[in-house]
Order: structure tokens, then sequence, then C-alpha cells
């Protein structure tokens, strides 16, 4: 499976993105790693998001099996789908 179209993010050094079926509309994207580690021979993945294939929608994870709300892909990383939740100072310090 492919990423969606309208996927924004690029694949960070050393990173690079896979897409399962979650749902028969739902895809899975997860952020695959692609260092070594000493404690596994798998390569280690962790999930990025969720997008809905007919409403063309993203969702944040609650974790791997539990689809999150809804999100603006435009206030996402290329790390995760999950939203920041700042104080205002921290908004001021990190915005973009």
């Amino acid at each position: 499976m492919e990423l969606p179209p309208d996927f924004p993010h690029l694949a960070p050094k050393g990173y690079s993105y896979e897409t399962t079926l979650f749902t028969p509309n739902l895809l899975a994207i997860w952020i695959v790693n692609h260092q070594n580690f000493s404690y596994t021979t798998k390569t280690p993945k962790s999930i990025w998001g969720f997008y809905n294939t007919k409403t063309r929608t993203y969702f944040a994870p609650i974790n791997s099996k539990t689809v999150g709300k809804e999100v603006d892909i435009k206030l996402t990383s290329c790390y995760t789908s999950m939203q920041l939740n700042l104080n205002s100072l921290e908004r001021l310090l990190y915005a973009s």
C-alpha cells in the first residue's frame, strides 16, 4: 500500500513510512526506524496515524489499535500526527 496522495511529509533521515490496511476504510501509517539496535533484529516501527480513504481525513492514534480524534494535516509533524499540548509560552517559543 502507498501513502495517501496528499501526505505532505518526507521521511526523516534513517526512517521511512509504511502503510497497512487497518479497516476497509482506514489505513494505518507507520514510521519505520532503520537504525540498528542491539536488543532486536526486527526493524522497529511506531504508529504515525490513520487515514480515512473515503473522507480523506487524518486521525491521531491513541495507540496502534485505537483511532483517536481527527487532525489537521498541516498541524502534524513528520514523526507523528499527535497534536502537541503546549501552554501559551511553549506555543510562542516553538511556533514555526
